[in-house]
């Protein structure tokens, strides 16, 4: 796991109000609890994140490969945050926020990825067009997974 999704995990923590989120990948595991307002109660995770590092460089070959496939991903790519079910449109009946073709902005609504009943709105983190959307209305996401991809 990279220090720059737990940040992100950490971020999106902040915004959603939850108390506390916890999130396994493979071996790997970090656990974000927003119990205090101090800025030291949420480094700590991140500490011990760093310190369960070993474990996930303990098999170089899985690491090296995961790695190339994320950074070209991320390239073309807005990524899922989190697990959930997206969603392309605010309601049933409304239309998509995006649709193949359309350029976008940083910061424009690209989805909503709904978790434990929340609906989390999912930005774009670049300008671009959209060139494919790869999840369907409805359909479940992992962390990790793209969900559209943009030029």
């Amino acid at each position: 796991m990279d220090i720059r999704k737990v940040k992100k995990l950490m971020e999106l923590l902040e915004e959603s109000g939850m108390a506390e989120i916890e999130i396994k990948e493979g071996e790997e595991s970090v656990k974000i609890s927003r119990f205090g307002a101090s800025q030291g109660a949420l480094q700590q995770p991140v500490q011990s994140f760093i310190q369960q590092q070993p474990l996930a460089t303990a098999s170089p070959a899985a690491t090296s490969t995961a790695t190339p496939a994320e950074t070209q991903s991320n390239d073309q790519s807005i990524i899922s945050p989190m697990v959930g079910t997206f969603y392309s449109a605010p309601s049933p009946t409304a239309k998509p926020f995006v649709t193949v073709g359309q350029k976008i902005n940083q910061g424009d609504t690209v989805g909503i990825i709904e978790a434990m009943k929340i609906m989390n709105q999912i930005e774009a983190d670049r300008s671009g067009t959209v060139i494919e959307i790869l999840i369907k209305d409805g359909e479940a996401v992992e962390f990790g997974q793209p969900i559209i991809i943009i030029e």
